[in-house]
């Protein structure tokens, strides 16, 4: 881990697997219900949201690995984040629930596409002998990205009375993760042995 931390890909793939944290877990799985409540949607709507986002996962999911396989890693999980960011930024003014249905299902497909995209750039710029350690931490920053998630947005909740500033600053880290992603360089030098 010495090895792989004095590496800047490390820091660049742990950064933006922390936005990812940020802009999943942490904050849907604690906020999203509420949110849809404050906006007038009922708990079962809400609830549906929900499960057709976990549903449109599996399909996103093992579309991602499909895609890095065939057009690498960097740019498809760019593209991942910057869908993930316009959609934060525009859920607040969801209004109906056929928006609500529609953000779920692009939201959906790409929750967990950042998955298979982060292991694998994390084997190719590590080396395949180093993916359980590597990815490990690089998943601690996801989980530390979702523990921050979770409480800002109930902070900026107290203070704004609504989730409008979580979810648009949110869409805004997730472009970012979308600039770290970019900056990945792999080389015959990148992989730590």
């Amino acid at each position: 881990m010495r090895v792989a931390m004095a590496n800047p890909q490390f820091w660049l793939l742990a950064f933006s697997f922390g936005i990812c944290g940020f802009t999943t877990s942490g904050l849907f799985q604690t906020h999203l219900i509420p949110h849809g409540i404050e906006h007038g949607f009922h708990e079962m709507t809400m609830a549906t949201s929900l499960g057709l986002m976990g549903a449109t996962d599996i399909f996103g999911t093992i579309l991602s690995g499909w895609l890095c396989d065939r057009f690498g890693k960097r740019w498809p999980l760019a593209m991942y984040y910057t869908l993930r960011g316009v959609s934060l930024m525009l859920l607040p003014y969801v209004e109906s629930t056929e928006q609500l249905m529609a953000f779920s299902v692009v939201y959906g497909l790409n929750w967990l596409s950042t998955v298979p995209a982060t292991s694998a750039l994390t084997a190719d710029l590590f080396g395949k002998q180093n993916v359980g350690v590597v990815f490990g931490w690089i998943c601690f920053a996801h989980q530390m990205g979702a523990a921050l998630a979770s409480y800002s947005a109930g902070y900026l909740h107290g203070l704004a009375g609504n989730y409008t500033m979580s979810f648009i600053s949110a869409g805004l880290l997730a472009l970012v993760a979308t600039g770290l992603v970019v900056n990945i360089r792999i080389d015959a030098n990148s992989i730590a042995v």
